[in-house]
């Protein structure tokens, strides 16, 4: 008797549990099948992670790409610049340089949105860009005109979180649809890998790298429609991959990779023949036909490039290292964007010389680095033959990857963070997956479930922590690079920056000794800089700038005669010369002043404030005779 009710309590409990697990099937089963589901979890996802920035403002390129760029700031009157120049065509042609980062940037699309905000903030008439550019921005914003232009700033963050949301949504559609067509989950934490990944901090921060996610968003988009009209033969589908594969092109260059990663993706996924996979390929081959005769027409209208820029370590950071430690680094430096990806922690808005030392075939990194790499690569051709999502993962890493480590291009950077925003991509392919294969030898399938999810969880916790405290620190160029040089304290360019945010904030600090501390560190840093690069032309013109405001004239006269040495027709000169001019005059030093108003005529001979200044000072003189 006791047996029997044994037994049927041992049945009805399994039974019971049976039950309930099939209740957790179904809902785990929902979750996996349900893409708006998943879409809304990542949205919220990059809105919680991103949604910090809005308050922020500009910072970083943000100032050359839009706060200064006269073609922006006309709003639609300017697209058609923005469309046949150079994306640092204003920031030159304000400097009156030539010099150009190699290759020049011809990627329009993103600042093309910028120019239409500006028409909806309100467009400033072409007559008028010079006078308000030259005015420049405070670092604390005061007049009506910049906190305006401040309170735009977090209009158009807000839109990056808006686009960057868009885009990680359309790459869970595309990682649905195409890479993991039978495995949803695979497909969302990759698409939640990459949506939290702390490393994108930059990208979203940046306004200016709106072209990263927009190149991104188009070459996802490229992707579906280009299998749409594989299984579908509908003329519309092509087509629409055609534009989306041309805008891709025009928000940045890494849409080449699609001449690889296309095919790649049909011989993987479709299981076509090679020469299948290439034939289709064929229509996007026209597209960077067109794209590249439009590149080459605006390439052709820039002034060619200056030996000082290239001589410059911030347009080229190899310009002081051999042939051999050139590419000694290169392949060194390569193994800091894995590192960057597998634990996102420090991070820098910037690395460049000297902060990333050069180094020779001797050094351990270099070696290391060849053989990380040159495994990547047989583990492309292993996979390979296997049809298997981890060779697609491989590709799409390090495909991206030689765009910018130097091999084949030269990017005019060391390395970048926002540089490897295609390629982790890649990563988070790899790891969606490797993470799911390794839950499914987990048994039973829930604690392998459970485990999975704690992970996730504990994962985003962390991400999020980094990501929404490295927000901040893009909150303007001051907060950025006071932190970012404790980071990288040997980095060229950070030390500029840092000395510039300070001698700009003089001009506001609260009282006089803060204003002679913040100049005096400030001309210590341009020197440490000018220690690393003795032709900078900036920093010797910007330490001139704090002399000035310290009121040391003879000081300014040695930095601003090297200038003139280096560049003769930098355009700030006649201005430096005719205030040193003053200064020395205030000091009761006429000849040293009468000689400095004599150098501004002669680089300008139409500037009348010299002309004046040296008329008064002859009519004393004859006055006094």
């Amino acid at each position: 008797m006791a047996k029997n009710v044994s037994k049927k309590i041992t049945e009805g409990s399994i039974v019971a549990i049976e039950e309930k697990a099939l209740v957790q099937d179904k809902g785990f089963s929902f979750f996996q099948n349900s893409f708006w589901l998943q879409a809304g979890i990542i949205a919220v996802l990059a809105f919680i992670f991103y949604s910090n920035t809005i308050s922020n403002n500009y910072a970083l390129d943000d100032t050359i790409v839009i706060v200064q760029n006269e073609y922006v700031l006309e709003g639609f009157a300017g697209i058609l610049d923005i469309l046949t120049k150079d994306a640092y065509d204003s920031y030159y042609r304000q400097l009156n340089s030539s010099d150009q980062v190699p290759g020049g940037r011809y990627r329009p699309l993103s600042i093309v949105t910028f120019a239409i905000e500006q028409q909806f903030f309100g467009a400033i008439p072409k007559d008028k860009v010079d006078s308000v550019i030259h005015d420049g921005m405070s670092p604390e914003p005061k007049s009506p005109y910049e906190l305006q232009f401040a309170h735009n700033m977090h209009i158009r963050h807000l839109f990056n979180v808006l686009w960057f949301t868009l885009s990680v949504i359309v790459l869970l559609y595309f990682l649905r649809t195409i890479v993991f067509r039978r495995q949803p989950l695979m497909a969302f934490i990759a698409a939640v890998v990459f949506t939290i990944h702390p490393i994108h901090a930059e990208v979203l921060a940046n306004v200016k790298s709106r072209d990263e996610i927009m190149s991104l968003l188009f070459i996802c988009l490229t992707f579906i429609f280009a299998f749409r009209y594989r299984e579908q033969k509908k003329l519309l589908h092509l087509g629409v991959a055609l534009l989306c594969c041309f805008l891709a092109f025009l928000s940045k260059e890494y849409a080449i990779t699609l001449l690889a990663l296309l095919p790649l993706s049909f011989y993987l996924f479709r299981g076509d023949s090679l020469k299948k996979s290439f034939v289709a390929t064929v229509p996007y081959i026209l597209i960077v036909v067109v794209y590249m005769v439009i590149r080459l027409q605006i390439a052709n209208g820039m002034q060619p490039r200056s030996e000082l820029a290239d001589n410059d370590i911030q347009i080229n950071p190899y310009a002081l290292a051999s042939g051999s430690e050139k590419i000694a680094t290169e392949i060194a430096t390569s193994l800091n964007y894995l590192k960057l990806l597998v634990v996102p922690y420090p991070l820098s808005a910037d690395y460049s010389y000297n902060q990333i030392p050069y180094k020779d075939f001797s050094h351990p990194l270099v070696w290391l680095s060849l053989l990380v790499h040159l495994s990547l690569f047989g583990g492309l051709f292993y996979f390979f033959k296997k049809r298997s999502v981890l060779c697609f993962a491989i590709a799409f890493y390090l495909f991206n990857l030689l765009l910018v480590n130097n091999f084949i291009f030269d990017i005019g950077a060391t390395m970048g963070e926002r540089l490897i925003y295609h390629s982790s991509v890649g990563f988070a392919i790899a790891l969606a997956y490797l993470l799911c294969r390794a839950v499914e030898k987990i048994q039973p399938a829930n604690i392998g479930r459970v485990g999975l999810a704690c992970f996730m969880v504990l994962m985003t916790i962390l991400c999020g922590f980094e990501t929404i405290a490295r927000n901040r620190n893009w909150k303007d160029d001051y907060t950025l690079f006071t932190h970012d040089i404790n980071v990288v304290p040997n980095s060229f360019l950070v030390n500029v920056n840092v000395a510039s945010t300070l001698v700009n904030r003089s001009e506001s600090a609260p009282d006089e000794k803060t204003r002679i501390a913040d100049l005096r560190r400030g001309i210590s840093l341009f020197s440490k800089a000018i220690a690393m690069q003795d032709n900078y032309v900036l920093g010797y013109m910007n330490r001139g700038v704090a002399y000035l405001k310290l009121d040391v004239p003879d000081s300014v006269m040695l930095n601003i005669d090297k200038v003139r040495a280096l560049y003769p027709i930098h355009p700030m000169l006649p201005e430096m010369y005719f205030y040193t001019g003053q200064a020395f005059y205030a000091h009761k030093e006429p000849d040293k002043a009468y000689n400095a108003m004599q150098l501004s005529l002669q680089l300008r001979p139409d500037f009348m404030p010299a002309r004046n200044a040296i008329r008064y000072w002859d009519s004393i003189k004859t006055v006094q005779h």
